[in-house]
């Protein structure tokens, strides 16, 4: 297991190493595994990415976020702009169902919520939106519809982890219960563990996702 002063300064690396983030906005602390960010970002996009490259790194065990989205005066706009933007995005991306989601837009916090068929409709909406101007966060409030289970949908997922490049999948142990997966499992970062539950929402009929998973060995 890596010690404090070595993650902080692999996650200090990793953030310098990606060009869609600005590392000197950010500041890192790293206690047992538990990696806290600070600082301000200009875009919420700016803030998702940095959150992103800490999640890559090998021996973060959880993610802690205090950052500040600060839009500077260009990419500042009214309420009713964003929620137009949003719209218009939306309806050009052929992932999302066209009229599903509903917007709301506060200060440039964007909710969303309706009701979608699969969860990668669900994420590709919020992935749409982030990349807004104006956009300083989002809620995603969106629900699935309910779909009945097949009757192999164990095996269904169990394969599915398989062919996850970025997966060990001997790592996961899956069972499912009306329509309810549980995935339990020691994955080696954040990414791994995300993969591993986006894998299993995209099954057809799953409900809910339950994640047991844990950073180690």
């Amino acid at each position: 297991m890596k010690n404090d002063i070595q993650l902080k300064r692999d996650v200090e690396d990793e953030l310098q190493w990606d060009p869609a983030v600005d590392a000197s906005r950010f500041g890192v602390q790293a206690r047992d595994g538990v990696v806290t960010l600070s600082g301000s970002a200009d875009s919420f996009a700016d803030k998702h990415a940095a959150e992103e490259a800490i999640r890559r790194v090998a021996g973060v065990t959880a993610l802690v976020v205090h950052v500040d989205v600060r839009l500077p005066p260009d990419m500042q706009r009214p309420d009713d702009e964003i929620a137009q933007a949003i719209s218009n995005a939306l309806h050009w991306n052929p992932s999302v169902p066209p009229d599903a989601v509903h917007i709301r837009v506060e200060d440039g916090a964007v909710t969303l919520s309706g009701e979608v068929d699969h969860d990668a409709q669900r994420r590709a909406a919020v992935d749409t939106v982030r990349r807004v101007r104006g956009v300083k966060s989002v809620v995603n409030a969106l629900t699935l519809r309910a779909a009945s289970s097949p009757a192999d949908l164990s095996d269904r997922i169990a394969r599915a982890l398989q062919r996850q490049a970025v997966l060990d999948a001997s790592r996961i142990n899956v069972t499912v219960s009306d329509g309810t997966v549980t995935l339990r499992g020691p994955m080696r970062n954040l990414n791994e563990c995300r993969a591993a539950r986006e894998a299993a929402w995209d099954a057809p009929g799953v409900r809910a996702v339950i994640d047991h998973m844990w950073v180690g060995s």
